[in-house]
């Protein structure tokens, strides 16, 4: 167990290690992307509507952008360059999905919500945290 917390980035506090988290399951959505365009169908349309695989394939490439931003931010958290490129992911990320439910691309419900919630939240939680890392 030991050797397993040695991996976790080494800062005080809960939000690196959520970074940690969030980029390894968006690593994880990126692989669903590229190997099936459902994943991505089921996403914003809860399969209703197929998805080209190429739709799927620039989503994987986008989330896994994300997950490397991410992860690159857990383990400099007190970088502010690190801190606000995570920072922008998650507002580009929310800013997407918010234009999905504009456009009517997407419904609030399914697996929809998981990526609206965490995007929302975690840009909410850097941002009233970004002075208590980066002592600004």
């Amino acid at each position: 167990m030991e050797q397993l917390l040695s991996y976790l980035p080494p800062f005080e506090g809960l939000l690196p290690k959520w970074l940690l988290f969030v980029s390894v399951v968006s690593a994880m959505n990126s692989l669903q992307a590229y190997t099936s365009a459902d994943y991505t169908s089921k996403l914003y349309t809860n399969g209703a509507t197929p998805v080209e695989p190429l739709s799927g394939r620039l989503f994987g490439t986008w989330t896994f952008l994300s997950a490397v931003i991410r992860m690159t931010a857990a383990y400099n958290i007190d970088s502010p360059v690190a801190y606000d490129l995570a920072l922008w992911t998650y507002g580009i990320a929310l800013t997407h999905f918010v234009g999905e439910l504009v456009f009517g691309n997407a419904s609030l419900r399914g697996r929809f919500l998981s990526p609206l919630i965490v995007a929302s939240s975690s840009l909410a939680w850097m941002f009233t945290q970004r002075g208590a890392y980066l002592g600004v």
